[in-house]
């Protein structure tokens, strides 16, 4: 059984991808053991188009990106939230009121939409291109120029190894050097030099890992190829291809009156900066050809999906490495997280909790002492930190939020604003999880081994009672004083504490 629910024969999976350039969305079946895609959706909203210097959201995008969303929520419409995976990219990540944008537009959707760091996006853009090819051990790199940012992923068979994201894309490349709309070959060249230097970074690093094959995916690589096809150059994109589509661009001298073989008018207002991306990537990892894949994000959610379904959860792994990473003592952590784990057994129908809170409660409890590390003075602060800036492949910004509030709020004061920081959805959930986690760390503060008695918890509404044998309480008077100081910090969540000894 899986942690996260198991798939039927017929069961329908669906995947969102708000892009920076286009909305995209495909729905797919599961059968004989995979996913057969019956259906995709896509909506050229060019969402980075309307980001503003200074954070906020043109309201027409904002508009427009709604009306495509409530498009999409109509085709989901009867999905449970738990088949269909929503994910938010590089132009959300930018907004200055992402709360407020995620509000509308869950709305209009009709489901949860999470926001993944580019890293994260790089991991799920290399799951849907590996599926999507024919198996290989051979390493392999893909490049993926979105509207707003490019990944570069290095991969084996299905597994991502090195995961990159900058801060440039076909839409917010071609504002930057040719806002105007004019092109130059200086102009061209100056940007291309600009590009390479950010691309040095990793750029060295990627060519010493190395690789067997080149693959681009999404929008601007199809597009350069079909170009490049129209040209004569064949199905793959390659330095000759890109070199002439870069001449006949800076010889038409506009992005408006550009007019290329193979070019759909959909895609014109922003080849100029996917073009330019791409000759300068080739240029920094000495590419000579790239094939093109027709899967990438959307895809990538499906199948993880039908990873965790299947026992095949990244999130596993990351917070394991995280633990062993910070040295973290793995005896206690079990004995935390089997507490917590009773408590939740007891208290999750009362308090309409489901096996994703489970799993936020699980993993906090494997790593509530990574802070320690770092020092043992206001560990629970530095555990957070850690927790809300590391890579963990397979979360998204929401689920990572939710993880650094609770090793945050294990013990001591409960910071509230943090708490109120999270989305609606999100954060009374969060509280509830938190109590479990601050009463399982408080009964195994002693690091025994010895066993603890049997907790009965029960909870009404805000109430939660606690029942621990009479002769055990007695013995252990510091957790009793531990307990009743408790009282007063989860009334701060509206939580009324009663220990009865028994």
């Amino acid at each position: 059984m899986s942690r996260n629910g198991s798939l039927k024969p017929g069961d329908s999976l669906a995947a969102v991808d708000l892009g920076s350039n286009s909305f995209h969305m495909v729905v797919a079946r599961y059968e004989l053991g995979g996913l057969r895609v019956i259906d995709r959706l896509r909506d050229p909203v060019r969402l980075a188009m309307g980001l503003r210097a200074d954070g906020s959201l043109d309201p027409e995008f904002h508009r427009r990106a709604l009306v495509g969303l409530a498009r999409f929520g109509e085709r989901l419409r009867g999905l449970p939230s738990e088949n269909v995976r929503a994910v938010a990219t590089n132009t959300v990540r930018r907004m200055r009121n992402q709360r407020a944008f995620l509000l509308t537009a869950e709305t209009a959707l009709g489901h949860p939409i999470e926001v993944v760091s580019g890293r994260e996006e790089a991991r799920l853009i290399y799951a849907g291109v590996a599926h999507g090819i024919p198996a290989s051990r051979a390493k392999r790199l893909v490049v993926d120029i979105g509207g707003g940012s490019t990944e570069f992923i290095i991969g084996r068979g299905l597994t991502a190894l090195e995961t990159e994201s900058i801060q440039i894309g076909c839409i917010a490349t071609t504002l930057r050097f040719f806002e105007d709309g004019r092109i130059t070959r200086k102009r061209w060249e100056a940007a291309r030099d600009e590009i390479e230097a950010e691309l040095q970074q990793f750029a060295p690093h990627y060519r010493a890992v190395g690789w067997r094959q080149s693959i681009g995916s999404s929008g601007t690589a199809r597009a350069l190829r079909d170009i490049g096809a129209e040209l004569g150059y064949g199905e793959r994109i390659t330095r000759a291809s890109l070199a002439d589509i870069r001449d006949r661009i800076v010889d038409g001298g506009s992005v408006a009156k550009l007019k290329l073989p193979g070019l759909s008018e959909d895609r014109r207002p922003v080849i100029t900066g996917g073009a330019l991306i791409l000759e300068t990537v080739f240029r920094a990892l000495d590419i000579e050809r790239m094939r093109v894949a027709e899967t990438a994000l959307r895809e990538g959610l499906l199948y993880d999906r039908h990873g965790r379904a299947e026992d095949h959860d990244p999130r596993e792994e990351s917070i394991a490495v995280l633990a062993r990473r910070h040295g973290v003592d793995a005896a206690q952590a079990a004995r935390v997280e089997a507490s917590a784990m009773a408590l939740f057994a007891q208290l999750a129908g009362a308090w309409e909790l489901s096996a994703t809170h489970r799993d936020w409660l699980s993993w906090a409890a494997r790593m509530h002492e990574i802070g320690l590390a770092i020092a043992h003075s206001l560990h629970h602060e530095h555990g957070a930190y850690l927790v809300a800036h590391s890579d963990l492949y397979g979360f998204t910004h929401q689920e990572q939020s939710a993880l650094a509030f609770l090793v945050r709020a294990q013990r001591r004061a409960i910071p509230l604003d943090l708490l109120n920081a999270l989305p609606e959805r999100i954060a009374r959930r969060a509280g509830r999880v938190v109590v479990m986690l601050r009463l399982a760390a408080l009964l195994h503060r002693g690091r025994s081994a010895a066993p603890l008695p049997e907790i009965r918890a029960h909870a009404e509404g805000e109430t939660l009672r606690l029942e621990l044998p009479r002769a055990w309480l007695e013995g252990h008077p510091l957790t009793g004083t531990d307990l009743e100081t408790e009282r007063k910090h989860l009334a701060a969540l509206g939580i009324k504490l009663s220990v009865t000894a028994t």
